[in-house]
């Protein structure tokens, strides 16, 4: 736990290495596209409970991993954002189901350590090309449905994503009160 807590505070943050492909806004809604990097993610998938707090639990797993809750006891440093696969229903609401993903530091990339929690999986993704809106304070699942729905917009019809999901990705440590950013991502077909 102490290395979890030191981990979020202490080191330095590595960002999910990305390209800038263009920008736009509509609406005042501003949005990016661009192309990310794949590479090797730690991902936990919970079903059964309301979206804020399996994410929240899928992340608190994720920093114990990255903390040194892995077999060989080292703590990796953090990446941002962590990233969380929501599956959004009929009426624009979650599923209570999410994926909840970081990616594993660049020195780590050719052999992550394993989790000792097995309900952590080791995944490779592929890179993909994004579509992404920004925004400030403690997200939760509304926010995020908001901001879907304004990204949707000022994307109009033109543009081609996923709809069966998109991502929802938190970049701060809970304890970072101002300067918060939240992302909504959809991906593109």
């Amino acid at each position: 736990m102490l290395g979890m807590v030191k981990n979020s505070l202490l080191s330095t943050v590595e960002a999910w290495p990305y390209r800038l492909l263009s920008k736009g806004e509509k609406d005042q809604v501003s949005y990016e596209e661009r192309a990310c990097e794949g590479g090797k993610f730690a991902a936990v998938e919970l079903v059964g409970k309301p979206f804020d707090e399996a994410s929240k639990e899928g992340a608190v797993k994720l920093l114990k991993y990255v903390g040194g809750s892995n077999d060989k006891g080292v703590g990796m440093g953090m990446t941002a954002p962590v990233s969380i696969t929501a599956f959004p229903a009929e009426d624009g609401s979650f599923q209570r189901k999410v994926k909840v993903s970081l990616r594993i530091p660049s020195e780590f990339q050719a052999n992550p350590p394993c989790p000792t929690d097995e309900s952590i999986k080791i995944e490779e993704k592929e890179g993909m090309t994004i579509y992404s809106t920004q925004f400030g304070g403690y997200a939760k699942e509304a926010d995020y449905v908001s901001y879907a729905a304004k990204l949707k917009a000022a994307l109009g019809s033109d543009a081609a994503y996923r709809k069966d999901f998109y991502l929802c990705n938190g970049y701060d440590p809970p304890m970072k009160p101002y300067g918060r950013r939240n992302e909504v991502w959809f991906v593109k077909e």
